[in-house]
């Protein structure tokens, strides 16, 4: 929707950094995010849920466009808005201050990015190890915040009609962050003008945004 690259060119990140329903919203109110959404990995346990997790980490997997936000940005985004020392054990693994890299570029991305941070000083505690596998959490705590607007959903619905369009769609991932208050209207009505729309999709998609009752 906001671009006309190909699935091979976007790359996808998957982390935890305590509840995920606040990072889903911090990260999807940031230009170059594509999608979000929720789930748990870096455990064993098969077929997770919220409500039986087992040793898996509550997480976001964002699938972000690298020439339009880089890893750096998003990893200093990470570790300045948590502390791991406050979670790490909390509820067992349920929060944990996790790192998943999928490939060595992004295992050296991530281990560059946490060296510089650190500087030499205080060690950051998060965990980094290899992505193995990812399962969406149920869909009530997709979108968690924008949810909360039912007048927003129900006008969504009318271009975004399954729960899946829902989930994967940019416009969502922002007014999820509008929602929690990460992104202003106008900075969002601002952006979707360098979207890859039509005049008229574009013209659509403003009006919607506009006419949402918050």
């Amino acid at each position: 929707m906001t671009d006309n690259k190909t699935a091979s060119s976007l790359h996808t990140i998957t982390l935890g950094m305590g509840c995920y329903w606040s990072p889903e919203a911090l990260f999807g109110a940031m230009p170059g995010i594509i999608r979000t959404r929720v789930g748990f990995a870096g455990g064993t346990t098969d077929e997770p849920s919220y409500r039986d997790m087992g040793d898996h980490t509550e997480t976001v997997e964002l699938t972000f466009d690298p020439a339009a936000v880089s890893y750096d940005e998003l990893l200093e985004t990470f570790w300045n808005n948590h502390k791991p020392m406050n979670i790490n054990g909390y509820k067992d693994r349920q929060y944990q201050s996790l790192l998943l890299y999928r490939d060595e570029a992004q295992e050296k991305a991530f281990r560059r990015i946490k060296s510089r941070l650190e500087g030499g000083k205080e060690s950051l505690d998060t965990e980094l190890s290899p992505f193995r596998s990812f399962y969406p959490a149920e869909s009530r705590h997709q979108k968690y915040y924008l949810k909360r607007f039912p007048d927003a959903v129900a006008k969504l619905s009318a271009i975004y009609p399954s729960e899946e369009e829902l989930q994967n769609a940019t416009l969502a991932a922002r007014l999820n962050g509008v929602a929690k208050g990460f992104l202003s209207v106008e900075r969002l009505q601002g952006e979707m003008k360098q979207w890859a729309l039509s005049p008229d999709e574009l013209s659509e998609m403003l009006a919607l945004v506009r006419s949402i009752r918050w």
